[in-house]
Protein backbone atom coordinates (compact mmCIF):
# COMPACT_ATOMS: atom_id res chain seq x y z
CA UNK A 1 0.00 0.00 0.00
CA UNK A 2 1.39 3.45 -0.78
CA UNK A 3 1.48 6.38 0.98
CA UNK A 4 -0.89 9.17 2.01
CA UNK A 5 1.01 12.48 1.15
CA UNK A 6 0.35 16.15 1.08
CA UNK A 7 3.11 17.98 -1.63
CA UNK A 8 3.51 21.09 -2.95
CA UNK A 9 1.31 22.30 -0.85
CA UNK A 10 1.97 26.39 -0.10
CA UNK A 11 2.24 28.65 2.91
CA UNK A 12 2.19 32.00 4.01
CA UNK A 13 5.06 33.09 6.45
CA UNK A 14 2.10 33.77 8.80
CA UNK A 15 0.49 30.10 8.79
CA UNK A 16 -2.25 30.49 6.21
CA UNK A 17 -2.61 27.94 3.17
CA UNK A 18 -5.36 31.05 1.49
CA UNK A 19 -6.07 34.48 1.97
CA UNK A 20 -10.09 35.75 2.80
CA UNK A 21 -12.37 36.53 0.42
CA UNK A 22 -11.87 33.42 -1.51
CA UNK A 23 -14.54 33.42 -4.89
CA UNK A 24 -14.55 32.65 -8.27
CA UNK A 25 -12.55 35.47 -9.49
CA UNK A 26 -9.95 34.77 -6.38
CA UNK A 27 -10.09 31.29 -5.68
CA UNK A 28 -7.10 31.11 -3.38
CA UNK A 29 -8.77 34.56 -1.67
CA UNK A 30 -6.97 37.98 -1.29
CA UNK A 31 -3.24 37.73 -2.12
CA UNK A 32 -3.56 33.89 -2.55
CA UNK A 33 -1.75 33.24 -5.63
CA UNK A 34 1.12 34.95 -4.26
CA UNK A 35 2.24 31.78 -2.25
CA UNK A 36 2.63 29.68 -5.55
CA UNK A 37 5.25 32.09 -6.96
CA UNK A 38 8.02 29.30 -6.12
CA UNK A 39 5.94 26.54 -8.27
CA UNK A 40 4.58 28.49 -11.32
CA UNK A 41 7.22 29.44 -13.25
CA UNK A 42 8.81 25.73 -12.72
CA UNK A 43 9.22 23.35 -16.04
CA UNK A 44 7.54 20.97 -14.03
CA UNK A 45 4.14 23.05 -13.93
CA UNK A 46 4.58 24.46 -17.21
CA UNK A 47 4.90 21.16 -18.66
CA UNK A 48 1.43 19.88 -16.50
CA UNK A 49 -0.49 22.34 -18.69
CA UNK A 50 1.01 21.93 -21.95
CA UNK A 51 3.56 24.64 -21.81
CA UNK A 52 7.51 24.22 -22.57
CA UNK A 53 10.73 25.93 -20.53
CA UNK A 54 10.50 26.86 -17.08
CA UNK A 55 13.28 27.26 -14.10
CA UNK A 56 15.00 23.84 -13.20
CA UNK A 57 16.46 23.45 -9.67
CA UNK A 58 15.60 22.65 -6.13
CA UNK A 59 11.63 24.08 -6.70
CA UNK A 60 11.59 22.21 -9.93
CA UNK A 61 12.73 19.11 -8.10
CA UNK A 62 10.06 19.56 -5.62
CA UNK A 63 7.19 20.30 -7.97
CA UNK A 64 8.21 17.15 -10.02
CA UNK A 65 8.61 14.81 -6.84
CA UNK A 66 4.99 16.30 -5.66
CA UNK A 67 3.45 14.70 -9.31
CA UNK A 68 5.61 11.04 -8.54
CA UNK A 69 3.79 7.89 -7.81
CA UNK A 70 0.26 9.17 -7.62
CA UNK A 71 -2.51 7.10 -7.98
CA UNK A 72 -5.59 9.11 -6.61
CA UNK A 73 -5.96 12.24 -4.89
CA UNK A 74 -8.60 13.58 -2.62
CA UNK A 75 -9.98 17.33 -1.96
CA UNK A 76 -11.79 19.45 -0.74
CA UNK A 77 -15.07 20.96 -2.43
CA UNK A 78 -13.68 23.86 -2.55
CA UNK A 79 -10.91 23.37 -4.34
CA UNK A 80 -13.19 21.62 -6.97
CA UNK A 81 -14.88 25.13 -7.15
CA UNK A 82 -16.78 27.62 -5.65
CA UNK A 83 -20.23 26.38 -6.05
CA UNK A 84 -22.11 26.22 -2.87
CA UNK A 85 -24.58 23.89 -1.61
CA UNK A 86 -26.74 21.68 -3.58
CA UNK A 87 -25.15 21.63 -7.15
CA UNK A 88 -27.47 23.52 -9.44
CA UNK A 89 -26.61 21.35 -12.59
CA UNK A 90 -23.64 19.53 -13.78
CA UNK A 91 -22.25 22.80 -15.89
CA UNK A 92 -19.18 23.53 -12.90
CA UNK A 93 -16.20 21.02 -14.18
CA UNK A 94 -13.50 22.46 -12.14
CA UNK A 95 -10.45 25.24 -12.33
CA UNK A 96 -8.95 23.43 -14.75
CA UNK A 97 -10.44 23.26 -18.26
CA UNK A 98 -11.29 19.75 -20.15
CA UNK A 99 -8.16 18.02 -19.47
CA UNK A 100 -7.20 18.34 -15.58
CA UNK A 101 -3.11 17.97 -14.65
CA UNK A 102 -4.59 14.82 -12.24
CA UNK A 103 -4.85 12.12 -14.16
CA UNK A 104 -6.13 9.78 -12.21
CA UNK A 105 -9.31 9.16 -10.31
CA UNK A 106 -10.01 12.25 -7.77
CA UNK A 107 -12.16 11.90 -4.72
CA UNK A 108 -14.09 15.36 -3.60
CA UNK A 109 -15.50 15.76 -0.45
CA UNK A 110 -19.13 17.29 -0.63
CA UNK A 111 -22.13 16.98 1.13
CA UNK A 112 -24.57 17.08 -1.87
CA UNK A 113 -24.22 14.21 -4.05
CA UNK A 114 -23.13 14.46 -7.85
CA UNK A 115 -22.33 11.74 -10.42
CA UNK A 116 -19.22 11.09 -11.25
CA UNK A 117 -17.48 13.20 -13.81
CA UNK A 118 -14.99 11.97 -16.27
CA UNK A 119 -12.58 14.33 -18.00
CA UNK A 120 -10.14 14.14 -20.65
CA UNK A 121 -6.37 12.44 -19.81
CA UNK A 122 -7.97 9.82 -17.45
CA UNK A 123 -9.06 12.33 -14.34
CA UNK A 124 -12.59 11.09 -12.98
CA UNK A 125 -13.87 13.23 -10.05
CA UNK A 126 -15.90 11.32 -7.52
CA UNK A 127 -18.06 13.12 -5.42
CA UNK A 128 -18.04 11.67 -1.87
CA UNK A 129 -20.96 12.15 0.89
CA UNK A 130 -20.46 10.03 3.32
CA UNK A 131 -17.01 11.59 4.97
CA UNK A 132 -13.19 11.54 4.49
CA UNK A 133 -13.07 8.08 6.15
CA UNK A 134 -14.91 6.95 2.97
CA UNK A 135 -12.86 8.93 0.54
CA UNK A 136 -9.91 7.78 1.74
CA UNK A 137 -11.20 4.17 1.50
CA UNK A 138 -12.10 4.61 -2.22
CA UNK A 139 -8.52 6.13 -2.80
CA UNK A 140 -6.52 3.79 -1.71
CA UNK A 141 -8.46 1.24 -3.73
CA UNK A 142 -7.44 3.28 -6.69
CA UNK A 143 -4.32 4.01 -5.96
CA UNK A 144 -2.91 0.24 -5.09
CA UNK A 145 0.22 0.31 -4.32
CA UNK A 146 0.54 3.75 -5.62
CA UNK A 147 -0.48 6.69 -3.08
CA UNK A 148 -2.57 8.77 -2.04
CA UNK A 149 -2.19 12.71 -2.57
CA UNK A 150 -4.52 15.21 -0.33
CA UNK A 151 -4.59 17.95 -2.71
CA UNK A 152 -6.01 20.47 -0.12
CA UNK A 153 -7.96 23.29 0.76
CA UNK A 154 -6.63 23.60 4.32
CA UNK A 155 -9.33 22.34 6.03
CA UNK A 156 -8.98 18.97 4.45
CA UNK A 157 -5.38 18.57 5.30
CA UNK A 158 -6.12 19.86 8.76
CA UNK A 159 -8.43 17.20 8.77
CA UNK A 160 -6.34 13.91 8.02
CA UNK A 161 -3.76 15.33 9.76
CA UNK A 162 -5.92 15.44 12.81
CA UNK A 163 -6.81 11.72 12.19
CA UNK A 164 -2.81 10.82 11.77
CA UNK A 165 -3.63 9.83 8.28
CA UNK A 166 -1.07 11.33 6.27
CA UNK A 167 2.46 9.64 6.26
CA UNK A 168 4.06 12.68 4.95
CA UNK A 169 3.59 16.86 4.23
CA UNK A 170 5.68 18.40 2.20
CA UNK A 171 5.25 22.73 2.74
CA UNK A 172 6.31 25.45 0.49
CA UNK A 173 6.78 28.38 3.15
CA UNK A 174 6.57 31.19 0.45
CA UNK A 175 8.00 34.73 1.66
CA UNK A 176 4.58 36.19 1.76
CA UNK A 177 2.46 37.81 4.90
CA UNK A 178 -1.44 37.67 4.13
CA UNK A 179 -2.66 38.63 7.42
CA UNK A 180 -5.44 36.26 7.67
CA UNK A 181 -7.42 33.88 5.79
CA UNK A 182 -7.03 29.90 6.53
CA UNK A 183 -4.72 29.32 9.24
CA UNK A 184 -2.96 25.20 8.53
CA UNK A 185 -1.59 25.04 12.44
CA UNK A 186 -4.29 26.58 14.28
CA UNK A 187 -5.21 23.96 17.29
CA UNK A 188 -2.99 21.55 15.87
CA UNK A 189 -0.16 19.67 17.53
CA UNK A 190 2.00 18.09 15.21
CA UNK A 191 4.83 16.82 17.43
CA UNK A 192 2.07 15.42 19.68
CA UNK A 193 0.43 13.63 16.17
CA UNK A 194 3.68 11.98 15.29
CA UNK A 195 5.01 14.80 13.11
CA UNK A 196 8.61 15.82 12.81
CA UNK A 197 10.90 17.82 9.85
CA UNK A 198 12.74 15.18 8.30
CA UNK A 199 13.98 17.55 5.47
CA UNK A 200 14.39 21.55 4.95
CA UNK A 201 16.19 23.38 1.95
CA UNK A 202 15.19 26.98 1.37
CA UNK A 203 15.31 28.64 -2.20
CA UNK A 204 15.15 32.17 -3.36
CA UNK A 205 11.27 31.34 -3.88
CA UNK A 206 10.42 29.38 -0.58
CA UNK A 207 11.57 27.11 2.45
CA UNK A 208 10.30 23.50 1.59
CA UNK A 209 9.84 21.26 4.68
CA UNK A 210 8.95 18.06 4.44
CA UNK A 211 7.45 16.38 7.89
CA UNK A 212 7.12 12.81 8.07
CA UNK A 213 4.69 10.78 11.10
CA UNK A 214 6.91 8.70 13.29
CA UNK A 215 6.09 4.68 13.75
CA UNK A 216 3.51 2.68 11.54
CA UNK A 217 0.47 2.06 11.61
CA UNK A 218 0.13 -0.87 13.75
CA UNK A 219 2.04 0.67 16.50
CA UNK A 220 0.16 3.36 16.24
CA UNK A 221 -3.28 1.18 16.88
CA UNK A 222 -1.72 -0.71 19.32
CA UNK A 223 -0.32 2.25 21.48
CA UNK A 224 -3.88 3.68 21.01
CA UNK A 225 -5.38 0.43 22.09
CA UNK A 226 -3.25 0.39 25.26
CA UNK A 227 -3.76 4.54 26.00
CA UNK A 228 -7.83 3.24 25.57
CA UNK A 229 -7.43 0.34 28.25
CA UNK A 230 -5.87 1.99 30.75
CA UNK A 231 -8.10 5.32 30.28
Amino acid sequence: MGQVRVSAFSVSLDGFGAGVEQSLQQPLGVGGMSLHGWMLGTRTFRQMFGGGGGSTGVDDEFAARSMTGMGAWILGRNMFGPVRGPWPDDSWRGWWGDEPPYHVPVFVLTRHARAPLEMKGGTTFHFVTNGFDAALQRARAAAGDRDVRIGGGVATVRQFLQAREIDEMHLAFAPVLLGGGEAVFQGLDLPALGYQVAERVATEAATHVVFRRRGDRGADSAAAAGESSSA
